[in-house]
């Protein structure tokens, strides 16, 4: 058996997401051994707060027995079918289910693989719609600037965090970006009726400039998650769904995040915000990660649009070997169970507050120039000088704010200078406690080092001054 020094070093044969191909045989990596509840441990039996909860996405916690004995007995029952001309009834029985918690008429399921074929298969299901309706013009995609929505060729260009392209082609044709609705850039004189109005104007904007007949969709996700945890004004995607209805446009919210209790419901489109839209994604906590699996809602109305306008046979032929697979839908099925049953999307009705009005206790140390959220979603956002906009700088705290949490027993997801936090939904007040005061003392010891290591710099250049010109 591997040694976890020879694990870690065999890991670099690993090409991680977003990995950096330059550092590859370099990466130490820590290793995660197990995990229990809200805590993961590593291979040197060190206890670490999971506060990102994976990925957003470890929603019912670690270690759940019932969980891996729902899967052992599928795969002992049925592992696999082909999903194109057959059935199981655990896809048939999790679709009925997701249906029965959808808002509106969004009663029908594809299932996918993850969030990012959920959006691919979702803006695929889009522009066959308008070919079956006889618009083959309106394809066009309108979505946000630090906007994530997957990393297929196509997520990837409606994605807008632009440091994500770096090196990679794109369908930019396709695609069109507005600026997020991020209440942080909002003038200090300006109204927040002005400033949702502009919100929604960049909209409007944009539809005029590419053209409503060319305009498809609107894709949004309820809060930017990786951009941040931005939450928009409130309103927002009320007016942005009347200018869609308004165009002939649909409406795409991409719920890979925010489903499943992170916001206390188990869909938040029109629980938190009020809207129902025309297609939603999800993925994430579809399983809290137990097992990969995503998937898109769609309207009865669309679908029975299609089934007018399609003549004898309308096939939508995009789908995936594992779609609807038995074994993740089994994960699906028991995940939404113990939420059910343990009354989760309550409690984080009742944690999610607290969470906030915690987080917001950090706010009292000086290179703290953020923090928001909602729900079990919160972005501490961190800056060594105020609007320098110095991108090594913020790659510099980000990073030192991440190995002293970790240190502390905490792990954070630091995107560049944001830590972002998204605890599984079973955390307590007592660990969020504990989660804020770790965070603050990794931020502090962080602040501590850099100040340290400039006081040394300025000493070296005392003892050593440069030379006149």
């Amino acid at each position: 058996m591997s040694t976890a020094a020879e694990l870690k070093q065999s890991d670099n044969l690993f090409i991680h997401p977003w990995d950096d191909i330059v550092k590859l045989g370099g990466n130490q990596r820590t290793l995660l051994d197990h995990g229990e509840g809200v805590y993961v441990y590593d291979s040197e039996g060190n206890r670490l707060l999971d506060a990102p909860a994976g990925m957003w996405c470890v929603n019912i916690g670690h270690g759940r027995e019932e969980m891996a004995k729902a899967v052992y007995d599928q795969i002992m029952a049925l592992t696999y079918v082909s999903p194109w001309s057959m059935t199981t009834g655990p896809a048939a029985e999790f679709a009925a289910l997701i249906a029965e918690q959808s808002p509106g008429d969004l009663n029908h399921v594809f299932f996918t693989t993850g969030g990012s074929t959920a959006v691919d298969s979702a803006l695929r299901f889009v522009h066959f719609y308008n070919n079956l309706r006889g618009k083959p013009n309106k394809k066009k995609i309108i979505a946000q600037k630090r906007g994530y929505h997957g990393s297929t060729y196509l997520c990837g260009t409606v994605s807008g965090k632009e440091r994500d392209k770096s090196n990679l082609e794109m369908e930019s044709h396709l695609v069109h970006h507005i600026e997020a609705p991020h209440p942080l850039y909002k003038p200090e004189a300006m109204s927040d009726a002005d400033f949702l109005d502009q919100c929604v104007g960049n909209l409007e904007n944009m539809i005029a400039q590419v053209g409503p007949d060319n305009c498809a969709v609107f894709v949004a996700e309820p809060i930017l998650a990786s951009g941040g945890v931005i939450v928009p004004p409130e309103g927002y995607h009320q007016r942005c769904l009347e200018v869609c209805r308004k165009n002939d446009m649909l409406y795409l919210s991409d719920e890979v995040v925010t489903a499943f209790g992170r916001l206390g419901h188990c869909f938040a489109s029109e629980d938190v915000f009020g809207i129902v839209p025309d297609i939603i994604t999800t993925a994430k906590g579809l399983t809290s990660g137990y097992i990969p699996m995503g998937a898109f809602l769609v309207s009865d109305r669309l679908v029975d649009e299609i089934k007018a306008k399609g003549g004898d046979s309308a096939v939508f032929s995009n789908g995936f070997t594992y779609s609807g697979h038995p074994v993740a839908a089994a994960a699906g099925i028991k995940n939404l169970e113990i939420m059910q049953r343990e009354k989760l999307f309550e409690q984080v009705r009742n944690t999610g507050p607290y969470m906030q009005q915690q987080m917001q206790t950090l706010r009292d140390i000086p290179i703290v120039s953020d923090v928001r959220g909602q729900g079990l979603m919160a972005c501490v956002e961190c800056e060594l000088k105020q609007g320098s906009n110095d991108l090594a700088m913020d790659y510099e705290i980000g990073k030192l704010i991440d190995k002293h949490c970790q240190q502390l027993g905490l792990i954070v997801r630091p995107i560049i200078n944001m830590c972002v936090m998204s605890p599984p939904l079973t955390i307590t007040r007592a660990q969020i406690d504990d989660m804020v005061s770790m965070l603050r003392q990794g931020i502090l010891l962080a602040l501590a080092e850099i100040e340290s290591a400039e006081a040394a710099a300025a000493e070296v250049g005392h003892k050593h001054p440069s030379p006149a010109a």
